[in-house]
């Protein structure tokens, strides 16, 4: 199937509500216009070098996310154009993408990582860990961020249950954080969750945003 009949046929099965990041990691700048040219303009990277040299060879409306992880010594050469970072583990780094996103009169939305699988290789903070972080959000003036709200990824394993078990668990901390942070602050409603292989049950478990790139590309 051709990239726009993949596209299209994802964008059929995610309800009204639900935003695809297209993830174009490794691809070629004219693969990833034919994504453009299908309509489609939110992409995804995770490196930032990759993140770097694409963006300024492309068209200027693409929104771009960054959803790897990312040092705290990369976020000046993305601040200037990156819509939103999925992948906020640490206050440093939330604070330097401030600073950064100050520097070029920009705010930039971020999501707090949460780590919901048990595999090694996953980043992201615990719940201990995201307490520790507003310790310290809540005394900052950081007006050029705005936290929007969580990211996941399950584990990798054929085990359904077991994935949709974690993206519950994500759903249960993005309703806590809610709660106890942003009960009045309309802007912490994201919960980015699901790729090509699991993206359905996310999307029942209630995710906001789906990462989706072999789908459409293999």
């Amino acid at each position: 199937m051709s990239i726009s009949g993949s596209l299209s046929l994802i964008r059929q099965k995610l309800p009204s509500g639900v935003s695809l990041v297209v993830v174009t990691k490794t691809q070629s700048l004219e693969t990833i216009r034919k994504v453009y040219d299908a309509g489609h303009k939110i992409m995804g990277e995770n490196k930032a070098q990759e993140i770097i040299a694409k963006q300024p060879l492309l068209p200027d409306d693409i929104e771009w996310h960054f959803i790897g992880h990312l040092q705290t010594n990369k976020v000046k050469y993305i601040a200037p154009f990156v819509s939103m970072i999925h992948s906020i583990d640490s206050f440093k780094l939330l604070k330097e993408i401030n600073r950064q996103a100050m520097n070029h009169g920009r705010v930039i939305r971020c999501l707090l990582q949460l780590y919901i699988a048990s595999e090694d290789t996953k980043f992201g903070m615990d719940m201990e860990e995201v307490a520790q972080l507003f310790e310290e959000y809540k005394t900052a003036c950081l007006k050029n961020i705005s936290v929007s709200g969580v990211m996941g990824m399950a584990t990798f394993t054929g085990d359904r249950e077991r994935i949709r078990r974690e993206f519950r668990t994500l759903k249960g901390h993005f309703g806590f954080l809610k709660e106890k942070y942003f009960r009045d602050d309309p802007a912490f409603s994201e919960i980015s969750m699901g790729m090509s292989g699991d993206y359905d049950i996310a999307v029942q478990e209630g995710s906001t945003m789906v990462r989706i790139g072999s789908a459409i590309f293999s």
